[in-house]
């Protein structure tokens, strides 16, 4: 299966930026321990073009990063 990817780091390839390395979003995310998370709303918003339609993958994500900052604190 193919990573969504953001849309600005996809733009840049088309571009022709080579791109180097780990999306620099996803690395930070990838920290957060919400890298699962984040990648099934990636593909969610990729399927179905619309973020109404991908709301039990975004309060996923958003619990997920909900609990991480309660644990920083």
């Amino acid at each position: 299966m193919a990573k969504a990817g953001h849309a600005w780091s996809r733009a840049a390839a088309e571009q022709g930026e080579e791109e180097e390395g780990e999306d620099p979003v996803d690395a930070m995310i990838a920290r957060t321990g919400c890298l699962e998370q984040h990648r099934q709303v990636q593909e969610c918003m990729a399927e179905r073009q619309d973020w109404r339609h991908c709301q039990a993958e975004l309060r996923a994500f958003g619990a997920c990063m909900a609990r991480r900052q309660q644990r920083e604190r």
